[in-house]
């Protein structure tokens, strides 16, 4: 029996499965968690999502709704918590990923855990892992548990269109260099099993709103500064601008791509103050430019090798010079 038959197995002995991930959730945690709920029905049995808080706007035309949420809805989630004889801990390495609330649930817990991801350093805390760190997203190993559980029939367009949106955008639109001839495999499968790939395309990219370009064009015009000898972009938005441009959860999301789209540009770093915290977004081109260590060992952060995010409880001119004084002990001279 694989790791992904014993998982299936657990599923179907089960009687109250929770579906958890991280705290800030992306296309991948939603994607993920939707898909892996979708499987379970199928399988004839129930779960309950329960995410830290709110997905960005732009994916809830995949119908969120079946999501409970920690900020909104407390108490319903901690039944959920208290009733489970099975957790599914998706797309986070760390309890403490989860924020403090659900990770003091998720602690208490004392049934089974199946951790499934794609981060570095896993956490040694669930009964089952599958921690695949060469993999681009979670959504990719819901599809091979899938597969390799024996239920690959049972995929549909409603179980495949979430988890292709969580490759999708875990991957840059496919751009990244974690996407593997496997991941074409799968996605090839999706495509079978119904999912619509150019509506997904469409939906997820022909949905700004006025105000959200407004503020991508703002930023990259006047809030953008290039470290030229580093080939580093970095942009800082502070809560003022942006409450000017009306900001909504996601809308600075786009920005770090944006800027290492730039020819010859190796490392974007976004920063945005929100709730009195300055949130970093770090994203960077090829094996020699990680950013993940940069983001753990002075924004107590972390994440992938190209794309990792932390935070600073500094102003924003303090961190930017931290993170100017920091630049040169990263990343080489341009041509060097």
């Amino acid at each position: 029996m694989n790791n992904y038959e014993h998982i299936a197995k657990e599923i179907l002995s089960a009687n109250h499965i929770v579906i958890t991930s991280h705290k800030s959730p992306d296309g991948d945690s939603v994607g993920s968690s939707l898909g892996l709920l979708y499987f379970i029905e199928k399988l004839g049995k129930k779960a309950v999502v329960c995410h830290p808080d709110v997905a960005p706007e732009f994916l809830h035309w995949l119908d969120t709704s079946p999501i409970l949420l920690m900020t909104e809805q407390p108490d319903a989630v901690k039944a959920q918590f208290q009733q489970a004889d099975l957790i599914f801990c998706l797309d986070y390495n760390a309890t403490d990923r989860i924020g403090p609330d659900m990770q003091a649930l998720l602690e208490a817990a004392t049934c089974k855990k199946i951790m499934i991801d794609h981060h570095l350093n896993p956490q040694d805390f669930a009964a089952i892992t599958v921690s695949e760190t060469e993999v681009c997203s979670t959504a990719q190993l819901i599809v091979e548990l899938i597969e390799q559980s024996g239920n690959g029939e049972k995929l549909d367009a409603k179980i495949g269109t979430p988890l292709y949106v969580g490759i999708l955008t875990d991957t840059g639109s496919f751009r990244f260099p974690s996407v593997q001839a496997r991941t074409h495999e799968l996605l090839g499968k999706l495509l079978a099993a119904g999912v619509q790939h150019h509506i997904i395309h469409e939906t997820l990219n022909d949905n700004n709103t006025a105000s959200r370009l407004r503020l991508q064009g703002y930023a990259m015009s006047e809030k953008m500064e290039i470290l030229d000898d580093y080939q580093v972009a970095i942009i800082s938005l502070t809560t003022e601008e942006l409450n000017k441009y009306h900001y909504q959860k996601g809308d600075t999301d786009s920005l770090a791509n944006l800027a290492l789209s730039i020819k010859g540009m190796k490392v974007a770093i976004v920063f945005s103050e929100r709730d009195g915290i300055i949130k970093i977004s770090f994203r960077s081109k090829g094996k020699e430019n990680p950013v993940n260590v940069l983001a753990a060992e002075h924004f107590s952060g972390g994440g992938h090798a190209n794309a990792s995010g932390g935070m600073s409880d500094l102003s924003m001119p303090q961190t930017l010079d931290k993170i100017k004084s920091l630049v040169p002990q990263y990343f080489s001279v341009s041509g060097k």
